[in-house]
């Protein structure tokens, strides 16, 4: 008489392709739906302009505080600095523009200075940021 095998028995198991697959499908969805806001990086509460309009956001962000800190990237930086960050991020991308986000409490004085040095840094599309006012 001849032996008989039992049947060997088969593993089973989930498979996680599907789900694999699926993740990174969600993944991909919600990084191409997602829109990125470039933000200044402080809270500058900004004057309210009747005659505003407005604009795409620009590329670089540059906030000036009451007390007159400037802020680019996030971090503080001297006044006399910025027209060497800006020539740097220049030759990157030129096509590149400012946005100025000076506090209603800041001077006229510094936001002139820093359009200067962003000027003198080789951008002339410069753009300060408002609030619509409530009228």
């Amino acid at each position: 008489m001849g032996r008989r095998h039992a049947p060997e028995s088969e593993e089973t198991g989930i498979d996680l392709a599907p789900m694999l697959d699926f993740t990174v499908n969600l993944l991909i969805f919600f990084i191409i739906t997602t829109s990125f806001i470039k933000e200044a990086g402080i809270t500058v509460f900004k004057p309210e302009a009747d005659t505003g309009e407005y604009r795409e956001s620009g590329n670089l962000l540059i906030a000036i505080r009451e007390n007159g800190d400037v802020h680019m990237n996030r971090r503080r930086v001297e006044l006399r600095d910025v027209r060497t960050l800006i020539e740097r991020l220049h030759i990157e991308r030129p096509d590149d523009t400012v946005v100025i986000i000076a506090d209603r409490q800041s001077q006229a004085g510094m936001v002139a200075k820093v359009m200067d040095e962003v000027r003198h840094g080789g951008i002339r599309d410069i753009s300060i940021a408002a609030d619509p006012s409530g009228n």
